[in-house]
């Protein structure tokens, strides 16, 4: 879905598109909802907020849901059931990811652990199937170990899951799954603040029908041009506790960028937003416009975000005058921090 110039401006809106994941023949809406701050380390989200996002996203023509087994150690995946089990009229493809409740090992990445962890989120999310199951993130090492895609291929001829995917941190990893003849997805982080992807990774998966699955679309929230150098985080958000990847890679916060660079970035940003959009409905809307891209999955803290976030899925295509000052805004002040990195 590539910009053209004269193409329409503004906020119009129609109906949300589906797309496929191409090796698994599952679809998903071109906004998802990533349910990491339903979780844990975005600060606090009461139970009954938590649903009414879940219920807010739906409302809006959100039909793919990730989560994992890590966030707040359950409990994502289990308000994401309490909801589901209250709104049997929904098609909703779940995505879950599991490996980091253990040590980040290669060895620790074997089929009796891959049977005990499903096991788990198969009873937090309260299915018998799930319907995509992710690595999260594991050793590099991990995605070339035959010996693991044995094991998830195992866990489909058993029928505890649909299909199996990765979510990787660098490009490189990007390109090994892709390899891999039965990965149905790639997650990786994606924005106007972490173009990279752009080059091989996103060209690589469309051709062997490879869906993408683009997270952390806001840059940890930069992309919404709500934070000044001065905003404080609450102790325990991420964006306060991993800024210099303290507890996990350094990627997932602020896509890396430093947080100073990336707050003036932010406000360049915002101002090429079309008349009506908000900036957060900008990133989302370029994410949503790349080629190869199958779904992205912003999360939401409110009803009103959620419904925000998937309002971007139905809007008209940037102009190409617009792509390209994006383009310009990152190779000027982002893409030395982030490119040799991930």
């Amino acid at each position: 879905m590539a910009g053209a110039a004269g193409a329409r401006h503004g906020c119009q809106t129609g109906a949300m598109d589906e797309r496929e994941f191409g090796r698994s023949q599952q679809h998903a809406s071109v906004v998802g909802l990533g349910t990491w701050q339903l979780g844990a380390d975005w600060g606090d989200v009461e139970d009954k907020e938590a649903l009414a996002v879940l219920e807010a996203a739906a409302e809006s023509g959100v039909t793919f849901f990730d989560t994992a087994d890590v966030y707040g150690d359950g409990r994502s995946e289990a308000t994401i059931a309490t909801f589901l089990s209250s709104r049997p009229d929904l098609h909703v493809l779940v995505a879950t990811k599991m490996g980091r409740r253990v040590e980040q090992i290669p060895e620790n990445y074997v089929l009796d652990n891959f049977r005990a962890w499903n096991d788990r989120s198969r009873r937090n999310l309260g299915v018998d199937r799930i319907d995509l199951v992710q690595l999260h993130c594991p050793p590099t090492p991990v995605y070339s170990t035959d010996a693991v895609f044995d094991a998830l291929d195992t866990l489909v001829e058993e029928e505890r899951i649909a299909a199996y995917g990765v979510s990787v941190e660098t490009c490189a990893e990007a390109l090994t799954a892709i390899a891999r003849p039965n990965v149905a997805s790639v997650q990786i982080i994606l924005n106007p603040f972490r173009m990279k992807p752009l080059r091989e990774v996103l060209p690589a998966a469309r051709e062997a029908g490879v869906g993408i699955i683009a997270r952390v679309p806001l840059a940890s929230g930069l992309l919404s041009g709500k934070y000044t150098k001065d905003t404080v985080f609450p102790a325990n958000d991420h964006r306060t506790f991993n800024r210099h990847g303290q507890s996990f890679d350094q990627g997932e916060t602020f896509s890396g960028v430093d947080y100073a660079t990336g707050v003036e970035a932010a406000a360049e940003f915002a101002a090429l937003a079309p008349e009506g959009c908000t900036p957060a409905q900008l990133a989302l809307r370029w994410i949503i416009q790349q080629p190869g891209v199958t779904t992205v999955i912003p999360g939401a803290r409110s009803p009103e975000q959620a419904r925000a976030n998937a309002a971007a899925g139905k809007l008209p295509p940037l102009t190409d005058e617009t792509l390209a000052a994006i383009r310009d805004l990152y190779d000027r002040r982002i893409k030395d921090q982030v490119e040799d990195r991930w």
